[in-house]
């Protein structure tokens, strides 16, 4: 244990953790800034509350990252972990339906536990890579990996139900970046073309069984909220009463804020125009108060850890660590996009949350676990190729 600490200060990847700390605690400041007038004016709370429930998030999540960190990830190829881990996903993504709640933002995607509440599907996302990256590494091991029957119908099994589960909250946004996590990970598995394909066939076959479940539940996924989201996205301002507001609201902020922005506090739209301005459209607020320097921040810090990602998934020699650090890279990536995608328009908004920045404590926990498996692979691949 003591060579193992050792070794782990002195592989330590201390850009990754630093792009980690400085947006988590940037994200701090504007939840502060953001939600203080919300939460006197919406909830009759004190201007800080939200403030002191991220503290709270933050002083649980740091934990868990440098125990994420310390904890060996080739830990995460045993079978009873592995089990343990889906039953675990299946259970909460089962009990959100039961005693879930959160029907008046759009998606049933919270449980109470009365300390907290739990988000399933977040727990699902990362859940997801960490089982595909061990099952698909230990086929690549056995030399097995393109056996579509024995090492792809299982995982993309489990990614099914998973997905469909999600999709019945109804979290569609979140639904798209387990897809997306899970083609990255089968990605950089090494699996051939040929075998991507037949796989492709496997995927249809099973849209093709779960449509007519689609067709008669279709009014339940395809809320009257969410339609409206569908129709706004493209010219929101001709939905302004209504399902456009939100989205309409984010421009002017945007807008507003220009190229120096109004200065840290000043943001008009947070003023009750904006509804819920610390969760998924934050990124406005930041606009508008500290203008491209704020944006810069964001996405700077963003890219550079997923390019970090990236960058380790193609320096190591181990499967499984390629496709851990792909996973989570691209995880945290697609997340990105599709909460920056809905604020700018590129696709419709989505309720998807800012990654280390938007408030949560589901969110921001289950990310930072990531980023600690991440920092693990990295050391793992700094030590390798300092033994070489």
């Amino acid at each position: 244990m003591h060579t193992y600490s050792k070794r782990f200060l002195r592989n330590f990847d201390f850009p990754l953790f630093f792009a980690f700390l400085l947006l988590s605690l940037f994200g701090l400041v504007m939840i502060y800034s953001s939600s203080m007038l919300w939460a006197v004016h919406r909830y009759d709370y004190a201007p800080n509350y939200f403030f002191r429930k991220q503290i709270f998030n933050l002083a649980l999540a740091y934990p868990a990252f440098f125990l994420a960190a310390f904890f060996p990830y080739k830990n995460y190829k045993r079978k009873k972990f592995m089990i343990f881990s889906v039953a675990i996903m299946f259970i909460l993504l089962f009990l959100v339906h039961l005693i879930g709640w959160g029907e008046h933002v759009g998606a049933r995607s919270w449980i109470n536990f009365g300390f907290g509440n739990l988000q399933p599907s977040e727990v699902a996302k990362l859940v997801i890579v960490i089982y595909f990256s061990s099952v698909f590494a230990k086929k690549y091991e056995a030399g097995t990996i393109d056996n579509l029957n024995q090492s792809i119908a299982p995982p993309i099994g489990v990614l099914v139900l998973a997905v469909g589960s999600v999709m019945m909250e109804t979290d569609i946004g979140t639904s798209l970046i387990i897809i997306m996590t899970a083609l990255s990970v089968m990605a950089a598995s090494g699996i051939k073309m040929k075998t991507f394909v037949k796989m492709s066939g496997l995927i249809g076959g099973c849209l093709l069984l779960a449509a007519p479940f689609l067709y008669f539940n279709w009014d339940t996924i395809m809320t009257s909220s969410r339609k409206g989201r569908f129709l706004a996205y493209l010219n929101p301002f001709d939905y302004l009463q209504g399902s456009g507001y939100q989205i309409a609201n984010g421009y002017i902020a945007i807008g507003s804020g220009g190229v120096h922005g109004n200065g840290l506090g000043n943001s008009i739209q947070k003023m009750g125009y904006l509804p819920e301005p610390h969760t998924d459209v934050i990124m406005a607020i930041i606009s508008e108060e500290l203008g491209i320097l704020g944006a810069i921040i964001v996405i700077g810090g963003l890219g550079f850890i997923v390019l970090r990602a990236l960058s380790i998934a193609l320096r190591t020699k181990d499967p499984q660590a390629r496709m851990l650090a792909a996973g989570i890279g691209s995880m945290i990536g697609v997340q990105t996009f599709v909460n920056l995608g809905g604020l700018t328009g590129l696709i419709p908004l989505t309720g998807v949350t800012l990654p280390f920045i938007s408030y949560g404590g589901t969110s921001i926990i289950l990310l930072s676990i990531g980023v600690g498996i991440l920092m693990n692979v990295s050391m793992f691949t700094k030590y390798e190729k300092s033994k070489k």
